[in-house]
């Protein structure tokens, strides 16, 4: 049976719905991937600054000032501000970096460490 003038008119003005809700998920769709992703990257770079500081201060509390900051740095995610201080036995190094180099604002990744410094062969602490 062919079908009405009716039917017709309808099925005209539903044409194009179905390309325009595959366009809005696709895009919900790639959204959620992107936000995914980008969570993903901030745990990553969340665990480098961890990792970062813990090597420095057991590198610092070695004795060993120099190679824990180039070490710190080659752990830590880019652009990463890393500040260590020592008072009197203590050691403590702080690592903070922005997200996907600054693409999230208002996310600080943030990583720290202590350690007491080791004593050195003559007895003393450096």
């Amino acid at each position: 049976m062919p079908p009405t003038r009716r039917g017709r008119r309808r099925l005209a003005g539903d044409r194009g719905a179905v390309t325009v809700e595959t366009a809005i998920a696709l895009t919900a769709f790639v959204m959620v991937l992107a936000l995914a992703l980008g969570a993903i990257s901030a745990a990553i770079d969340q665990l480098r600054c961890i990792d970062a500081a813990r090597e420095a201060a057991r590198l610092v509390a070695r004795g060993e000032d120099v190679r824990a900051r180039t070490a710190a740095a080659q752990i830590a995610p880019d652009d990463a501000h890393i500040v260590i201080t020592v008072r009197e036995d203590t050691v403590q190094v702080d690592v903070r970096a922005a997200p996907l180099s600054g693409l999230l604002p208002g996310l600080q990744l943030h990583g720290d460490a202590y350690a007491i410094a080791e004593p050195t062969s003559s007895g003393n602490i450096p």
